[in-house]
């Protein structure tokens, strides 16, 4: 077992296991384009990138956490990279707002900043001291909404600024990855607490306990089904949610895979990275999973988002080969 590093947080990795040449699914096999992936590489060594979205330019902006800046890919492959004024930032998760502007949280020093399509960084201050946010999304009322990983907070910002915390109800919870739901709610996740939370836009809190213990809830999407869908770390599920809070699991078949991020795909399917199997997987609504091995080898894929083209593809960041890959999903 070894653990990788980060600041103030840890991904907790098993033995690697082999990966075969061609992916491996639980249906029929796939048509050829299907899973074909180009990779990128980032021009700053070492930037060890986290999570990536589509920004309002119809460009991929992603985070650079120890190069502490902010990235943007174009769909032709051309980068630009934008240093963050406050050093040692941390910067982490990324979205966009519905100001036209890209959002991205400071763990490290526990800001919420944005930067304009031009590179213009403005950040703000969350009023709990080493609050540590993680992920953001925008949210169904016009604000920015995040996860406080040590505050044990929902925050949510309005696009001027001002921010609002709410405590959630389980103590030590480190809630995790946000997003809005189909139901007009934000869902959350808890990695400690073993929960999926739900906030109202008011600020009141539900939980719901996954079913499988210690999984390690990481990542959840609203899916093409009116439910949620979400990734297991270690319990190596991908889950379902309706949104009254009944919970269905599917294994992922490759073993300890680690499943790490999950989005919304053109083609209708959620599809996943796997940190660990160093795989992209796809999960249809029905629970059918599907694996497309990454090309470089320990690459840790992490984030992952519907790319801004229209040509059917999904990107990701490789954490530890410091890469943006592009995979074809038709």
């Amino acid at each position: 077992m070894k653990l990788v590093r980060i600041t103030g947080y840890l991904f907790v990795l098993v033995a690697f296991f082999s990966l075969t040449a061609s992916a491996t699914a639980s249906a029929a096999s796939s048509p050829t384009k299907v899973g074909k992936i180009k990779e990128y590489t980032i021009p700053t060594s070492g930037s060890l990138p986290y999570y990536i979205t589509r920004g309002p330019d119809h460009s991929l902006w992603f985070d650079e956490y120890t190069a502490n800046q902010i990235g943007k890919l174009s769909t032709k492959g051309t980068f630009t990279e934008y240093p963050i004024p406050t050093a040692s930032s941390g910067p982490v998760d990324v979205t966009a707002g519905p100001d036209g502007n890209v959002w991205f949280t400071e763990y490290n020093v526990s800001n919420i900043a944005k930067i304009t399509p031009k590179g213009k960084v403005t950040e703000y201050p969350i009023p709990t001291a080493g609050a540590n946010p993680y992920s953001i999304t925008s949210g169904p009322d016009g604000n920015l909404w995040f996860t406080e990983y040590t505050g044990n907070n929902i925050g949510k910002i309005t696009p001027k600024g001002v921010i609002t915390e709410y405590p959630i109800p389980t103590a030590s919870s480190l809630p995790f990855d946000i997003t809005t739901g189909p139901d007009g709610n934000l869902w959350f996740v808890e990695r400690q607490g073993n929960n999926i939370g739900r906030i109202t836009p008011s600020g009141q809190i539900t939980e719901f306990p996954v079913p499988t213990p210690g999984s390690m809830p990481h990542s959840i999407a609203a899916g093409p089904d009116g439910n949620l869908w979400f990734t297991e770390v270690t319990g190596n599920n991908i889950g379902r949610i309706t949104p009254s809070g009944q919970i269905t699991e599917f294994p992922v078949p490759t073993a300890n895979s680690q499943p790490a991020d999950i989005t919304l795909g053109p083609d209708g399917n959620l599809w996943f990275t796997e940190l660990q199997g160093n795989n992209i997987g796809r999960i249809t609504p029905s629970g059918t999973i599907t694996e497309f091995p990454v090309p470089t080898a320990s690459s840790q894929p992490l984030g992952i988002t519907a790319g801004p083209d229209h040509l059917h593809n999904l990107w990701f960041v490789e954490h530890n080969t410091n890469i943006i890959g592009r995979i074809s999903t038709k």
